[in-house]
């Protein structure tokens, strides 16, 4: 029997949207699940209610509203609220993909580096012009810290520098790379319980114990780490808009 883990992370068109030159417009799977993850939590904010009492979905909503709130406001100070619709949205499209991924038979969006890109470089342009736009040349004093030597300067100016036109790269790989690994490991622990017991029957399958009990604390492991990854990539957009807001060290 063999595992392929990396099928499920297979890009398949579902119909053909149209074309454009030689260019075919396909809707996706990828593009199913971002609408079933839009689709949930539209149903979550807007079928929540607003009772004194709160239900689940109420209760969810209004969790998840004041976890990024504060967010925000420790990292990025109270001006950082503005951009709250922002850091919300990307909290929350990040965090329902990533456990409607871990469903089986289901896609994980975030597993692609080039969704994941899209996401960083929407904030990485977001702090860049909103930091020129507000600050003018004093955003740039970012790359300048406070109480270095001269004669290091331009070597950490240049260091500035760089990390701050990395920061797409970092920000979206890390999401990308965790999401893809965890995915691979559930599935090559899955296999092998599957193939054990098919090669061996009956003791394979008491051989395929030990294989399945990792995989289901692998799967707790996921839903954790589903959640972690979207707070780590939130913090981090307000990390960078407080640059924007606030320039300077």
């Amino acid at each position: 029997m063999k595992i392929d883990p990396i099928h499920q992370f297979n890009i398949e068109p579902l119909f053909t949207l149209g074309h454009i030159g030689n260019h075919t417009i396909a809707f996706t799977n990828s593009s199913l699940y971002m609408l079933v993850a839009v689709a949930v939590i539209s149903i979550l904010m807007l079928a929540s209610g607003t009772q004194l009492v709160p239900g689940r979905l109420q209760s969810v909503a209004e969790i998840s509203y004041e976890f990024v709130a504060s967010t925000i406001r420790s990292t990025a100070g109270a001006e950082g609220m503005k951009f709250f619709p922002l850091i919300f949205s990307l909290f929350m499209f990040i965090c329902v993909s990533n456990l409607v991924g871990i469903i089986p038979y289901t896609f994980t969006i975030s597993s692609h580096l080039i969704v994941t890109a899209a996401l960083a470089l929407l904030v990485f342009f977001t702090v860049l012009i909103y930091g020129v736009a507000k600050n003018g040349l004093k955003f740039f004093s970012i790359f300048v810290p406070h109480g270095v030597p001269g004669y290091i300067l331009p070597l950490v100016m240049f260091i500035e520098i760089l990390s701050f036109f990395l920061r797409p790269v970092s920000h979206s790989v890390r999401l990308f790379a965790n999401m893809l690994a965890g995915h691979i490991a559930l599935k090559v622990f899955a296999g092998f319980v599957a193939m054990l017991g098919f090669s061996l029957g009956a003791l394979g399958w008491v051989g395929g114990v030990l294989p399945l009990a990792l995989t289901v604390a692998l799967y707790a492991l996921e839903i954790l780490v589903a959640f972690l990854q979207a707070y780590v990539f939130a913090i981090l957009t307000c990390i960078y808009l407080n640059d924007a807001i606030h320039p300077g060290h």
